[in-house]
């Protein structure tokens, strides 16, 4: 049997593909996986090789085997001209912003964006000579009205961090080209899998493989991948940064991705499930998930989505803070913590409204946001049907 990668991947299904992308056990002594490279200096044949940087690797922080490999299965899962790796998802989005961004250009974020993205935009940016404007997620095509002269940028998320608007990608991207802009994403929530982003319109998407790539809650890693016409704008940034992913993480990230698609379905099936027990519940006022058909950006995640990750949120009616800690506090298989996309079941409360501007987050009660592990689902609705108990007795 071989044991060289298949050479005809167009007919192979998404599951075979990502058993063998970025794999060639041919190149490593007939094991199974990319070994972890760890290194800083690469030592050249010659004094002409070193000279003319005539080398596959010439320095650790350009790359390494490991690296490379996971280089190139994201590049073929996403559909891009490359990817760069960096050691987390903010790391991810701040490279993927400063290779289409300059001193003097306005940029436009969705007002649903991950909070330590604002920061960045907020802080780092504007003291470059950025300027930055939030809209409305549901905006769409409306998006022609916010856009300037030196607008050179607009940034998406869908669905958006703990709020789950949805956006309409395509229709900002036609509007967004069409003045010379480019568009990212920050795709963490679907990954390529669900939301196939560059075929969408989108010229760099931003996905943090801390998440449902690690799949372990131990890893910390980012993914900027980029179409042809900016590929080379994301390469020559991040060289110039060498804002390098540990090689451990790159290796487990690896790993990962070869039940990446299994662990993605089922999180995604158990995610719909609660969510439509949550339905069923008396304290709850709403539920924020995009693939159920009351949720008001539905039709936008039929059209455009394969599927569900295992994130969404709640809103509870109103009740005292109070109750909502003797909730949280008592359960038992869902931990507190910020992320998500690991084995285990997460719950965090949250609210939008401080750092809102384009639309005022105001719900109407406290809103929970939960990451659906693969647990029995028997055992986590036993779990919170006991919280709502304790925050019914202390409303």
């Amino acid at each position: 049997m071989s044991i060289t990668p298949p050479r005809d991947k167009s007919r192979l299904g998404t599951r075979t593909r990502l058993v063998h992308a970025g794999r060639d056990p041919s190149q490593q002594h007939g094991f199974v996986n990319t070994p972890i490279y760890r290194g800083s200096t690469v030592l050249y044949e010659s004094y002409d090789a070193l000279k003319n940087r005539r080398a596959e690797y010439t320095y650790g922080t350009t790359g390494t085997p490991t690296v490379r490999a996971l280089e190139s299965a994201w590049t073929e899962l996403a559909g891009a001209a490359g990817t760069v790796l960096t050691p987390s998802g903010l790391a991810a989005v701040t490279v993927g912003l400063l290779s289409c961004l300059k001193a003097g250009d306005h940029l436009l974020v969705t007002d649903s964006a991950y909070r330590p993205t604002r920061v960045f935009c907020d802080g780092f940016l504007k003291r470059f000579g950025v300027e930055t404007t939030y809209y409305d997620p549901t905006i769409g095509a409306g998006i022609a009205d916010l856009m300037r002269d030196n607008t050179a940028a607009v940034l998406t998320e869908a669905p958006g961090s703990q709020s789950f608007e949805m956006q309409d990608i395509p229709a900002i991207a036609e509007v967004a080209h069409a003045r010379g802009a480019c568009v990212l994403m920050d795709n963490t929530w679907a990954t390529p899998l669900l939301f196939p982003p560059h075929e969408r319109g989108v010229d760099i998407a931003i996905e943090a493989g801390t998440k449902y790539l690690s799949g372990g809650s131990d890893l910390l890693l980012g993914l900027t991948s980029a179409n042809a016409k900016y590929w080379p704008a994301l390469r020559r940034t991040f060289d110039q940064f060498a804002m390098c992913a540990g090689a451990e993480d790159v290796f487990l990230a690896l790993r990962g991705l070869r039940t990446l698609p299994l662990r993605l379905r089922e999180h995604g099936e158990q995610a719909l499930k609660l969510a439509r027990w949550f339905q069923g519940r008396p304290e709850v006022a709403r539920v924020l998930h995009p693939a159920l058909p009351e949720d008001p950006g539905h039709a936008i995640w039929s059209r455009d989505f394969l599927g569900a990750s295992g994130l969404f949120s709640i809103i509870l009616k109103p009740c005292p803070e109070a109750a909502v800690a003797a909730m949280l506090d008592g359960l038992e298989l869902f931990g507190m913590g910020f992320s998500w996309g690991g084995f285990e079941s997460l719950v965090i409360p949250f609210d939008c409204a401080p750092y809102r501007t384009a639309n005022p987050w105001a719900p109407g009660g406290p809103g929970l946001r939960f990451q659906v592990g693969l647990e029995d689902l028997e055992d986590l609705t036993r779990d919170l049907e006991a919280g709502f108990a304790r925050l019914r007795a202390a409303a």
